[in-house]
């Protein structure tokens, strides 16, 4: 996934990175919505479906907390199934993780980036975590779907559709 290039000539409070993450959804012409001066949503459509991304600054933790819904609702019958598959996906993951949220059904994928003692955010580092969280999506969206709605097991959803291919056909 290609993200413009950003200006950083312009004039942004330091102190708020989602004033970062407003300038990068603007330049990629990404439809986004800033319910308060603290957070954004962000509506990105993806190979498999749309992304729902969240960005908001927690000022009491000094973190810029980042969500990641996408349209799967995951029936009651399936959250064990979905549960070991997270737990697999997370094993693979060197950054941000994925949860299932059972009184909803919702799979997110989450990440934090820590700003303590008054460390600012750069673009590059706002842009490096929504990157991040759309790899991991799209690549794991159709893990999801295996075990949700074509009934499969955990491993057989890993073994169909998160396997590393090597070289050139």
């Amino acid at each position: 996934m290609a993200f413009t290039e950003m200006d950083f000539e312009q004039p942004v409070n330091p102190a708020n990175p989602v004033d970062l993450v407003e300038r990068l959804a603007s330049l990629n012409d990404w439809s986004f919505e800033r319910s308060n001066d603290y957070e954004i949503s962000l509506s990105i459509a993806g190979k498999w479906t749309d992304y729902h991304v969240s960005f908001q600054w927690m000022s009491e933790i000094e973190a810029l907390h980042l969500a990641c819904a996408f349209d799967v609702k995951v029936p009651e019958a399936r959250q064990g199934e979905v549960l070991k598959l997270l737990a697999t996906v997370n094993e693979q993951l060197w950054v941000g993780h994925f949860d299932l949220w059972t009184d909803e059904g919702m799979v997110m994928y989450r990440n934090a980036l820590v700003l303590a003692g008054g460390a600012t955010a750069s673009g590059r580092q706002c842009e490096a975590m929504l990157k991040s969280a759309l790899e991991a999506a799209e690549r794991c969206f159709p893990a999801f779907q295996y075990v949700i709605w074509a009934g499969k097991t955990a491993k057989e959803a890993m073994d169909a559709t998160l396997f590393e291919t090597a070289g050139e056909a």
